[in-house]
């Protein structure tokens, strides 16, 4: 079994490799006991997100220590703010996947047409705040309450305007699955027009899900 680090390494690569993040950002925890395993700032733009374990930045997860240390992810206030509030989640992904940027750049809204994503339902988005700010860590928790059956089972997504998604859940290999789940739902959406037209150009575009469906299992 590979160690927390060589997991967060390896999580990286494959999120780079699979577009599920870009060279602009994205960050990995895991929380072990009272410790958070965190993605170094710039593991994207420094790194290509080929990261090796000394790369791996190691803090406490209940003082503030971590915001003081310049190789913190920026966007590490939201990660501390959800281990906190939530203390049975073991690992979250912050990142910006090729096929929800385009819905999250329009807020426009993602909701789910694939069996593998009805449990998700419609993601919900947090309001405009300051990225990096503590206006925005409330945001994310607010917006996870109520998903905690979800953060249990495999991991609970929010959606945050402009920017990207973060996921919280127990397993890091159970949120990287949710991520790519997500990202490939939201790839089904954006060609939806493309399938209808070539099947029948006659046909709607909107395809017959609608954000109103019922998706419950």
């Amino acid at each position: 079994m590979k160690s927390i680090v060589e997991q967060i390494c390896y999580v990286g690569r494959v999120m780079f490799e699979r577009n599920l993040t870009d060279i602009a950002g994205g960050n990995i925890t895991i929380r072990d006991s009272d410790t958070v395993y965190c993605t170094p700032r710039y593991a994207g733009n420094q790194w290509h997100w080929q990261l090796n374990p000394e790369n791996i930045v190691v803090g406490p997860v209940l003082t503030d220590e971590l915001l003081s240390n310049p190789s913190f992810t920026r966007e590490g206030l939201s990660h501390l703010a959800i281990y906190r509030a939530f203390p049975f989640v073991r690992a979250i992904i912050h990142a910006h996947p090729r096929h929800v940027l385009p819905f999250v750049a329009f807020e426009r809204p993602l909701f789910p047409v694939l069996k593998a994503t009805r449990k998700f339902g419609t993601l919900k988005y947090i309001s405009q705040a300051p990225n990096f700010s503590q206006e925005q860590a409330d945001d994310i928790v607010e917006n996870l309450r109520g998903q905690e059956d979800l953060m249990h089972q495999s991991a609970a997504a929010v959606l945050m305007p402009q920017h990207g998604i973060i996921l919280a859940g127990i397993k890091i290999m159970d949120v990287l699955d949710s991520l790519e789940r997500i990202d490939t739902n939201a790839y089904c959406l954006i060609t939806q027009s493309l399938l209808a037209a070539s099947v029948n150009p006659d046909l709607a575009t909107t395809g017959n899900n609608k954000p109103t469906d019922s998706y419950a299992e």
